[in-house]
């Protein structure tokens, strides 16, 4: 039986940095766990463009499709701010989003009791917090049509589209059903329905598949303002979140926010299943390349590691060896092991990005 194979995207920026301890982990689970993946590696973003003038080589399109899951770094960089929008480093992991069809993106909002306090919310508020935010991917505004900037009399005007199929909005809405199933059961759907059309079809539908295959889960409807200020007030009265593409986007960097650091904040990207019956798949950190301090040994690696974690759970059937890993990382934080966006209280020990990955797998160490 063949070893499930992992297509790796470090990307551009800290990618690089952060996904070199991923990969340290990953070889962990193999010498460790008898836990082997087929790993192959490839370009994404800026450094894909330097090499073959374009986000996102076919060649690597089609390795993404064959692959049991992709683990990407992070894209882009102020070298790229002039090149046209159609080959900015951006594009290549939105057509990876659209060709692979991952139209279900699963945000978790964690706060680790260390890390209460880099909230900018008070302890109270944040500690223990655990929800996740499941955004739709693949359309709505980011992909609707007409889009452009276009002369209309003697001016210019831009146009983008917010548009929703009742099958779009299905499928998302059982996705996060099915996630609240494995959770507390709740759900929470926001929209714009007092405003916009396109919010009623999906408070409608989201609705109706609530009620058709899920009764037995709880479901509220909130305007995505309101659920904002919600998020930023009372965030623990939420378990599951699901939205649209462009209110998710938004609502998940506020809730990755009330963690205390982008660092921290693992993704997945996941569509319609394979004939194995598991989904296509992308993980990423939410944090960007942070070209700022690319190359310095500041990253944090946490997130592209948390988000390896959600791989093993959700691509690999394998919950146990990522609640091992999720745990490792929970014990390093609580001993006080911090990178450079985690400094600032007395008593921790600083790390560079590689010494956070030696203490991880010290912990994993200690698991066995």
């Amino acid at each position: 039986m063949s070893n499930p194979s992992l297509l790796i995207l470090p990307g551009d920026g800290i990618g690089p940095e952060v996904m070199t301890e991923v990969k340290r982990i990953i070889d962990w689970f193999g010498a460790k766990r008898d836990l082997a993946f087929d790993v192959e590696e490839d370009l994404v973003g800026g450094c894909a463009y330097d090499k073959h003038g374009t986000p996102l080589h076919d060649d690597t399109m089609a390795k993404a499709l064959q692959v049991d899951a992709v683990l990407l770094g992070a894209v882009g960089g102020p070298k790229y701010d002039n090149l046209d929008f159609s080959v900015k480093p951006e594009r290549g992991l939105l057509r990876l989003r659209k060709e692979m069809d991952l139209y279900s993106n699963l945000r978790p909002a964690q706060c680790f009791d260390a890390l209460a306090d880099f909230s900018s919310l008070k302890k109270d508020i944040v500690a223990g917090l655990d929800i996740m935010i499941v955004r739709e991917l693949t359309s709505g505004v980011y992909f609707g049509e007409p889009r452009g900037i276009f002369e209309e009399g003697n001016e210019r005007v831009g146009i983008n589209t917010q548009r929703y199929t009742e099958s779009e909005i299905d499928r998302v809405a059982r996705s996060a059903f099915e996630l609240a199933r494995r959770r507390n059961n709740k759900v929470c759907s926001m929209e714009k329905a007092n405003v916009m059309e396109s919010g009623i079809l999906w408070r409608e539908v989201v609705q109706k598949v609530r009620d058709t295959d899920y009764p037995d889960v709880e479901l509220t409807h909130m305007y995505a303002d309101n659920g904002a200020m919600q998020l930023v007030r009372a965030p623990k009265q939420f378990d599951v979140i699901v939205t649209d593409n462009l209110f998710g986007d938004i609502l998940s960097d506020c809730a990755a926010m009330l963690t205390g650091s982008l660092g921290m904040l693992p993704s997945a990207s996941l569509g319609a299943p394979n004939a194995d019956g598991r989904p296509k798949a992308l993980y990423e950190p939410v944090h960007g390349s942070a070209p700022d301090i690319a190359g310095q040994g500041k990253a944090n690696p946490i997130a592209c590691i948390l988000s390896f974690a959600m791989a093993l759970r959700y691509s690999f059937d394998q919950g146990d060896e990522a609640a091992r890993l999720e745990a490792a990382v929970e014990k390093v934080l609580a001993d006080g092991v911090r990178t450079a966006d985690l400094l600032g209280e007395e008593g921790v020990t600083p790390v560079s990005t590689t010494g956070m990955g030696d203490a991880i797998l010290a912990a994993l160490d200690a698991s066995l």
